[in-house]
């Protein structure tokens, strides 16, 4: 299985809308928007951005979706035991746009105990840490 196969043990039906929305953010290297997506399948049917929120919004909620809110954008789920995680991170390169997704039990214990330290229980955390990667360093 590639990256571009994942999918989740428990994934759900997925609806025509939804399928297409996550066969299009499994198939890109970067994120995409809402109107990126809706561009992308106009052909195949999808005319609202309407019709893509509401799929984004049922993939997020499946967990096979990431929204990056830095960037007002989507990315498909790359780690596979994501939904296990409380926090997911990311690394978003400002000069490439690359994106990679990490899912790391310590900063999960962590975040968890910032929460609790203050009355407040975690139920998600997303991470974004933008900087420069490893190619774009090397350039």
């Amino acid at each position: 299985m590639n990256e571009h196969d994942h999918s989740h043990a428990a994934a759900p039906e997925l609806t025509r809308n939804q399928a297409l929305v996550y066969g299009e953010l499994s198939g890109s290297q970067n994120p995409l928007s809402a109107y990126t997506l809706l561009d992308r399948l106009r052909d195949k049917g999808m005319r609202a951005p309407l019709q893509v929120y509401r799929a984004l919004d049922k993939l997020v909620d499946f967990g096979m979706v990431h929204r990056l809110e830095s960037l007002n954008a989507f990315v498909a789920c790359r780690h596979p035991d994501c939904e296990t995680h409380r926090a997911v991170s990311f690394t978003i390169c400002e000069k490439c746009g690359k994106v990679a997704e990490y899912a790391d039990s310590g900063l999960t214990r962590h975040l968890e105990a910032l929460a609790r330290q203050s009355g407040f229980r975690l139920r998600q955390s997303t991470v974004e840490l933008r900087g420069d990667c490893r190619e774009c360093q090397d350039a």
